[in-house]
């Protein structure tokens, strides 16, 4: 009975070894209502008033469809996966800023989502875990520093380090023969870095413009008026 709704839900790609899983049309439909689903619950953790919670769902969903768009243009396509995007990270990681730490890493989850049925690569359910709504929602912890001052910044870089954390522990548990005569450990740090920190530096150099902080506070302003 499991397998067969396992099958029904899931496609199974026995072709190499590991094997890989994807999901089915009844699978993606699954997942999209779920989404839907995270974004009814960000409303619970919406501002007071039905204005300031449309308002923070239209922020969110705002969000997810620019990193969507954004991570169709890669700057550099990994073999083993992961990608140098245009900075994608930092639609999430926004969220958390405008809204904070519960918007931020509900909105991550619900993109981590989106991003397996657009390019899945699964071989284990812990792994597909890890690699898309833990990691991505893990960007929402830049709402930790929502107050601080250069608060984007310390918020990007907080939420950077845990999706890059999720994805050396995927890399170092399931990806550890591509390793060689490395380190599994130093191995997974090591090509996970070589795709997050590229986009991360470009994307703080951008943040650290003045103008570019000025107008950040402009749009915090008009997301929390109402």
């Amino acid at each position: 009975m499991f397998q067969k709704v396992f099958d029904f839900f899931v496609y199974t790609d026995t072709s190499y070894e590991p094997y890989s899983y994807y999901p089915t049309m009844a699978g993606n439909i699954a997942i999209l209502v779920v989404i839907v689903l995270l974004l009814i619950l960000m409303l619970a953790f919406g501002g007071t008033g039905k204005k300031m919670q449309a308002k923070q769902l239209a922020f969110s969903a705002l969000a997810m469809t620019l990193a969507v768009v954004t991570s169709l243009y890669t700057v550099v396509e990994f073999p083993f996966g992961g990608s140098i995007t245009l900075f994608r990270m930092f639609f999430i990681c926004l969220i958390g800023y405008l809204y904070g730490t519960k918007a931020g890493i509900i909105t991550g989850i619900a993109y981590g989502l989106l991003d397996f049925i657009l390019g899945p690569y699964v071989i284990h359910p812990l792994q597909m875990l890890l690699d898309y709504p833990v990691a991505f929602g893990l960007l929402g912890l830049s709402g930790v520093f929502i107050n601080a001052k250069f608060g984007i910044i310390k918020g990007y870089i907080l939420g950077v380090l845990g999706r890059y954390l999720c994805h050396v522990i995927t890399g170092f548990i399931f990806f550890s023969e591509y390793a060689g005569d490395q380190h599994p450990v130093i191995y997974s740090m090591i090509y996970n870095a070589s795709y997050i920190v590229p986009e991360a530096i470009a994307t703080i150099l951008i943040l650290s413009i003045p103008a570019v902080r000025k107008g950040l506070m402009e749009v915090k302003r008009m997301a929390m008026e109402g």
